[in-house]
């Protein structure tokens, strides 16, 4: 699933692509792509202009210039593409917006998960309940740390999972969970309220650069995600851990190890990161 910096990646590509351009017609050859009626939502989008692009968690916001926002999610698999106007649809196309300057912009999903809703501007979490309830963005501005030692504290759930939950920091997915616990040598069954302050705030400064990181080198490829130019992310040649199950730890050469962690894929090593029983 791609996670917020691949979902910024395409935020920006989309920003850069679409902005000022006006949809004249949809189709939607997978209606099940649409959380709601289809023809209100091709009625609440038809004729309006894509005014700019925000991110909030892995949520694409597509603002309107006519107080309409879509909220777009891409769940495993989902990539848009901009293409000229009478470009063959793609295999697995799920809604096609046609632009007035001759191109068209489609949504594309193998796997068929992503989905989109129509909302009011500024009442997007009313019609997308989940929204109101993400945690702070993993920046230097919204990830404070008398929160996080607050949060950890109060609970006593695996840190891995903890740091899953979107309701607690908004973005994080397993890649850059198993990046971060590596990171601060911290084991991904290490229960949250067992975590020093000193190790939270050295968390919290890896989260934020770890994301920092992955946005500038273009979000991570593993299976399948490329951005709205076609292009593959950069940051898989960067990971310290995530998907070097078996190779030698780069911090101490230990072999490094995969585990379920709440049905989840873990590596971590287990000479740096020892589990605290």
């Amino acid at each position: 699933m791609p996670e917020l910096p691949e979902v910024e990646t395409v935020r920006r590509g989309l920003a850069a692509l679409i902005t000022g351009a006006k949809i004249t017609d949809v189709d939607v050859p997978y209606p099940k792509v649409i959380n709601g009626d289809v023809p209100d939502f091709v009625a609440q989008v038809k004729g309006a202009t894509f005014k700019h692009f925000d991110r909030r968690g892995k949520y694409l916001l597509f603002r309107l210039d006519n107080g309409k926002t879509i909220v777009s999610h891409l769940r495993m698999e989902g990539q848009y593409s901009v293409e000229p106007a009478g470009a063959d649809w793609h295999k697995h196309s799920e809604i096609i917006f046609h632009l007035a300057d001759e191109r068209t912009l489609m949504y594309n999903d193998t796997r068929r998960f992503g989905r989109m809703t129509i909302a009011t501007t500024g009442e997007e979490a009313k019609v997308v309940p989940t929204l109101a309830k993400l945690g702070p963005e993993p920046t230097e501005a919204d990830l404070k740390l008398d929160y996080m030692v607050e949060i950890f504290h109060k609970s006593h759930r695996m840190v891995k999972p903890f740091l899953l939950d979107q309701t607690k920091i908004a973005g994080l997915g397993n890649i850059y969970t198993d990046e971060v616990l590596w990171q601060t040598k911290i084991h991904p069954k290490t229960l949250t309220d067992d975590l020093s302050e000193a190790q939270l705030a050295e968390l919290r400064e890896n989260i934020i650069e770890e994301i920092k990181k992955a946005i500038a080198g273009h979000g991570t490829t593993v299976h399948s995600f490329s951005n709205v130019f076609g292009q593959v992310g950069q940051f898989q040649n960067q990971l310290d851990v995530y998907g070097r199950a078996g190779k030698p730890c780069l911090r101490c050469e230990t072999t490094l190890e995969k585990i379920k962690v709440a049905q989840r894929g873990t590596t971590f090593c287990p000479h740096c990161q020892v589990e605290v029983r």
